[in-house]
């Protein structure tokens, strides 16, 4: 089931606690149930896919257009809906709902979300340029970020290049983030360290893409007890 993803809140962030000892910063995402809209066949469209809503919305925020497609559905409104590309259909149904078991046996998965809107920074806080020099003839330019073009040939500035302007508000791919644990219940997921974007923000959670064979921290407290265990060889 990692070929679909789930939409969470962020909450915020805690820490958790290991029999070892051991402390783990983890964010906290609220996770919302994701229904099975329309299913897309290969016949119809050349590929197999599946389309997910998401959240709930009023019928009064909603176009005539996407009324009529609900109603046509026999389903509730979505907020947000998006198609995922999977190898069969089988196991899809339309109305089918899911939640956290989709995540069941996966120990990493990929985050994307919006990072916080910092507004019209400078090139030092934007770019983490140095600066000028705080003395010596340097007058009121200090946190500047010096020459930005060059002569008449080519006689402007190329496009890219490092500048004071807009920061943050951008979406940002967070890749094998491990979860900690998921509680079922209360539909929250307990994810190692941070990720981008601000309290209430939307994150986008799946399967992590890449096959990675990295340990979990489980398996790394583990391989340490098991270490600790086995005799050391006496010096010769």
């Amino acid at each position: 089931m990692s070929e679909i993803a789930l939409i969470g809140k962020k909450i915020g962030m805690t820490r958790e606690f290991y029999k070892s000892g051991q402390l783990v910063p983890v964010t906290v995402l609220k996770m919302e149930k994701a229904r099975v809209i329309h299913i897309i066949d290969e016949k119809t469209r050349g590929y197999n896919a599946v389309q997910l809503g998401y959240g709930k919305i009023k019928n009064s925020k909603l176009t005539k257009s996407m009324k009529g497609y609900f109603s046509k559905k026999n389903t509730e409104a979505k907020k947000k809906l998006k198609e995922y590309r999977v190898k069969s259909i089988e196991n899809y149904k339309e109305g089918n709902e899911f939640g956290l078991e989709i995540f069941k046996d996966i120990k990493f998965v990929d985050t994307r979300s919006k990072t916080i809107g910092k507004g019209f920074a400078g090139a030092m806080k934007r770019h983490n340029f140095g600066g000028l020099r705080a003395s010596h003839g340097v007058s009121i330019s200090h946190r500047s970020h010096g020459s930005t073009g060059q002569r008449q040939d080519p006689g402007k500035v190329f496009k890219g290049k490092k500048m004071a302007g807009h920061m943050g508000d951008k979406l940002r791919t967070m890749q094998n983030i491990e979860i900690i644990k998921a509680d079922l219940e209360n539909e929250l997921l307990y994810l190692k360290g941070s990720i981008p974007g601000s309290k209430n923000a939307e994150i986008l959670v799946k399967g992590s893409v890449k096959n990675i064979k990295k340990l979990t921290i489980d398996q790394k407290i583990k391989a340490a007890e098991e270490a600790k265990k086995t005799p050391d060889k006496k010096k010769k």
